[in-house]
């Protein structure tokens, strides 16, 4: 009898032992808690390009940080329109696109610098003789449309060159500038410079290209946010920042297993010229600010400004320290 009653004992306090342990040894690990649903807007259509956001998806960069990203391939301004009225809390853009909708009274933030030179240019083909802004003047223009970077930095190269609007003819084509240029509907298109070139050189065209980057240098792509989400949840910044910095670099240390996780985002990617396709994104790293990952310059915003101010798409100097910031970027 005793035997027995020691025995009830010990499983009593067996079970009292594993009913008090129980809720501490259930809790979730932070990689098994429900993820933070991100719809990111990206401005362009799927492409190689977005192979550090693919690369990030694809080696759990972002679930390790907690966070499930939705990748939306709408237009640049749409992103930025959404995360200024904090429908969406991240996008990415190009530096002008802030200060433009900080002057609307749109509190977007920029967090987080993916480019260091202004990936837009024009491209003509070499019998035009198009090789400075000056040479623009008169040419028929083919352009997404006039928004967004493409819009942007056309107008800065026009404004470069001495011209106006007036003095060229625009022609808004959507993402159809190496099929537009190569059956000679446009004179002129502007575009990536580390996209349409490479295809259209590949397709055996000899063509010019005018980068942004060569007249001046201004604020690039990145990540934006808005004011409310860095006041009420900056864990939730820092994370997107540094899941997405983790997948620059390792685009940038391994560009060919960034290639293969980018043909499981980009429908038919492997169904074309690889070899084009591999140029694509090794000229985009190329483009890629490289050193001090992820910051931003008060001298670039500067220079932005002043382009922006000159060219009366500004229409007043703005508080450029609120515009951008550093303080998600870790060494």
């Amino acid at each position: 009898m005793l035997k027995l009653r020691i025995l009830f004992i010990s499983i009593l306090l067996a079970s009292l032992l594993t009913a008090c342990g129980g809720g501490q040894a259930d809790a979730p690990s932070p990689a098994e808690e429900e993820l933070t649903h991100i719809r990111l807007p990206m401005g362009y259509i799927p492409n190689v390009q977005f192979a550090p956001f693919y690369a990030a998806i694809d080696l759990g960069e972002y679930q390790d940080a907690g966070l499930e990203i939705e990748i939306d391939y709408s237009f640049e301004t749409d992103g930025v329109a959404l995360v200024g009225a904090n429908d969406l809390q991240f996008a990415v853009a190009s530096g002008e696109q802030v200060l433009l909708a900080r002057e609307q009274g749109l509190p977007v933030v920029y967090v987080m610098a993916w480019y260091n030179k202004f990936p837009v240019g024009v491209v003509a083909k070499l019998e035009q003789g198009i090789t400075s802004p000056e040479d623009l003047a008169g040419k028929q223009i083919g352009l997404p449309g006039l928004f967004g970077a493409s819009y942007i930095g056309l107008r800065a190269l026009l404004n470069a060159g001495g011209l106006g609007e007036s003095d060229v003819i625009l022609d808004s084509i959507g993402f159809n500038q190496v099929e537009a240029l190569a059956t000679d509907q446009e004179e002129a298109v502007v575009i990536y410079v580390a996209n349409e070139p490479v295809q259209l050189r590949s397709l055996g065209y000899e063509v010019d290209v005018i980068p942004v980057s060569d007249y001046m240098q201004l604020v690039s792509n990145g990540l934006i946010t808005n004011e409310t989400t860095i006041r009420e949840n900056p864990d939730l910044v820092r994370r997107m920042v540094q899941a997405t910095l983790s997948g620059i670099r390792y685009t940038v240390n391994h560009p060919t297993d960034a290639f293969e996780i980018s043909t499981k985002f980009v429908e038919g990617l492997t169904d074309a010229d690889t070899h084009v396709q591999m140029e694509v994104l090794e000229a985009s790293i190329q483009l890629y600010q490289r050193e001090h990952l992820g910051y931003s310059e008060l001298e670039s915003w500067q220079n932005m400004q002043d382009v922006l101010l000159d060219m009366e798409m500004l229409t007043k100097s703005l508080d450029l320290e609120a515009a951008f910031t550093n303080e998600f970027i870790e060494d």
